[in-house]
Order: structure tokens, then C-alpha cells, then sequence
């Protein structure tokens, strides 16, 4: 028996209806309609009742995650197969080297643009090996042999006065002057500049009444390295990358570009007992340059960069990243002509 919802049991309901017909004193009264509703409504519920004050959380819909879901695979995928373009669009930059940050060069900022922005001016920017004992050398004549083939790549490279066109004079005193090709090279380099005798091979100058450098600082990287060569010398190789932005000498526009020039040099610190040699001096083993926008078959024994809309890479020759250092002097190099001219593909 039902009894409208009620759970009361069919005997106590017969009791129930005897006992208030007589007027028993104390007899339960029937349950309301709306007490029989309750009574079922917490009957049917599996879980306890929801507490008050208390936070439920809003029950998150499907097919919004769905759609975020779809979002983020496609931004994965788009990272996955373009990560350079992905990271532009994103807003990331590589400040290691590879990626340049957006934006024009200006006399105030003349690294903008070029992964040079982030390395290290001068020669903080140049690796140095702990010394040790190596050849007819001891540890403190390595440690002074790296010094001086230190202070010979400032001298050649970043010293002020050469780079406004002076004759590198310190520079060339580390040179040992009874090495005979070398004072060949020397003889005419400066005086009648030619491929084969180019001052630019080691040392870097800007004509003056042409171009000079935007503000005093030139950024570098590389570094110094060295092992025993011939007859016990101490053989130091430099291979470093000097990046020179430069403005007109005319001051004509603020217009900055930027010239780098990545040189290899083997130093033979040779010892006097075996080779005609003067104390404190070097000999040179070999010399190398790749350089960009310093002026392609140029023989003025000067860097010559191009300004304006003449920048930028054509369509002649192998395409060169000029900042790239991963790639060895004998890869970028290989076996081109002294005439060929590749093109950069950013300066």
C-alpha cells in the first residue's frame, strides 16, 4: 500500500487509523504530503546532500576543450615544421647567434639586427685555453705565448688607429723578421696592395676619407687554441670573427653598415735553438680571410662596405651566412678561387 508516497508500513498504518479514531493520546500523526515528497526525494538520491556555503565547481564543457585542444596541435605542429618563422610569430629570439632581432642598424645601436648584438666586443669575445707545458715551452712561456697571440689579434684587428687606416706598427713587431715570405708580404702590402699580397689577410683598416666606425666598439667570437708543432714549437691557431659597423666618413645620413671578416691564423712560436727566430716574436705558418661586405676582387688594401639599398644578398655566388661559425675555415673555404665572391646572406 502506497498511501500517497508514504513508507509507513500497512500494519502500523491500521494501527494508526484505530488509535486516532479512538483519540489516543501520544498517536503519530500523519506525515504531510509535502514531508512524504522530501522523504522520497532523499530516498532517490545516491549521494550525500550538498552542503551550504560550500563551492562547487562550474562543470567544464566538452567542446570548448576540444577546441582548445585542436588549437594547441596546430600551434605544435606549425613549431615542428617552420620553428624559425614560428618563433618570430611568437615573439621568441635566439640569443645565441642564429636569429636576429627585427630592426634597422643606428649609429646609437649599430648591432641591431645581427646576432652580433649578443656577443662580446673586443676580446672578451675571444676564447682562451689554460696553459701548460707544451714543446720546448713551459708552462709560463705558453701562458706568455698566448698572451702575446692575444695581444697581436687586438693589434691587427681592433686597434683604433689601424682601423682608421694607420699602418699596424705593434702588430707587425710580433712578426719574426727573418721569416722571409713575411717581409715580402710586408713590403708591398701596404705600398701596392694585391690578392696575393693583401694587408686585409691580417690586419683590418678602413679608408678614412671613405668609411669609419660607427662608435668605438667591434664585436667578436672565437677563440685560441694550440698544440706542439715542427721541431717542438708551441703552435697557437686564432680563428675569430670581427664584425665592424661603419658609417660614412662624409657623416652624410645615419645610414650603418656592417662588414665581418672571420680570420684564421697559425702562430709558430718556434724555439730559437732550432729556428732562425727573434725572442718575442712569432712566425707565421698561415693566414686566411672570408669576409663580407668588405668588397668583392677588392685590391686597395681596404675594407670597402657597401651602404644603401646596394646591401643585401644577390643572386651570384654560394649564399654565406657570414655569422655562421659551425662550419670549419677548410668547409667555407674549400677550394675556391682567390677571385670568386660569394654572396652574404645578411651582414
Amino acid at each position: 500500500m502506497d498511501n500517497g508516497g508514504s513508507s509507513i508500513p500497512d500494519e502500523e498504518w491500521e494501527r494508526f487509523l484505530r488509535e486516532a479514531e479512538a483519540g489516543t493520546p501520544g498517536a503519530p500523526e500523519e506525515p504531510s504530503a509535502r514531508a512524504r515528497m522530501v522523504a522520497q526525494r532523499l530516498r532517490e538520491e545516491t549521494g550525500p546532500p550538498p552542503q551550504w556555503r560550500t563551492h562547487r565547481p562550474p562543470r567544464r564543457r566538452g567542446r570548448v576543450w576540444y577546441v582548445v585542444g585542436l588549437v594547441v596541435v596546430v600551434a605544435l605542429l606549425v613549431v615542428a615544421l617552420v620553428p624559425g618563422r614560428a618563433a618570430g610569430w611568437l615573439g621568441f629570439h635566439d640569443g645565441g647567434g642564429s636569429t636576429a632581432a627585427p630592426g634597422r642598424p643606428t649609429p646609437d645601436d649599430p648591432f641591431k639586427g645581427s646576432p652580433a648584438e649578443h656577443w662580446a666586443a673586443g676580446t672578451a669575445g675571444i676564447t682562451m685555453p689554460s696553459a701548460r707545458a707544451t714543446g720546448w715551452m713551459s708552462e709560463k712561456q705558453v701562458s706568455d705565448a698566448l698572451d702575446r697571440s692575444l695581444a697581436f689579434l687586438s693589434d691587427a684587428g681592433l686597434d683604433p688607429a689601424v682601423l682608421r687606416g694607420e699602418r699596424p706598427v705593434k702588430a707587425i713587431a710580433a712578426l719574426n723578421p727573418e721569416q722571409a715570405d713575411v717581409k715580402e708580404y710586408l713590403a708591398n702590402a701596404f705600398d701596392t696592395p694585391s690578392r696575393k699580397n693583401d694587408p686585409l689577410l691580417l690586419f683590418s683598416r678602413f679608408d678614412p676619407s671613405y668609411a669609419r666606425l660607427a662608435g668605438d666598439v667591434v664585436k667578436t667570437r672565437g677563440g685560441i687554441t694550440y698544440r706542439e708543432g715542427e721541431r717542438g714549437a708551441v703552435e697557437v691557431t686564432a680563428d675569430v670573427t670581427f664584425v665592424y659597423p661603419v658609417v660614412r666618413a662624409s657623416g652624410d645620413g645615419d645610414e650603418v653598415a656592417r662588414t665581418i671578416a672571420r680570420r684564421e691564423i697559425v702562430m709558430s712560436w718556434d724555439d730559437p735553438e732550432k729556428v732562425v727566430i727573434e725572442p718575442g716574436t712569432f712566425s707565421l705558418k698561415s693566414y686566411r680571410l672570408d669576409s663580407a661586405n668588405g668588397g668583392c676582387e677588392n685590391t686597395t688594401g681596404y675594407f670597402v662596405p657597401e651602404f644603401g639599398p646596394e646591401q643585401g644578398p644577390s643572386d651570384d655566388g654560394t649564399r654565406i651566412d657570414p655569422y655562421e661559425r659551425d662550419t670549419s675555415m677548410d668547409e667555407r673555404l674549400g677550394d675556391r678561387d682567390a677571385s670568386d665572391c660569394d654572396t652574404a646572406t645578411r651582414t
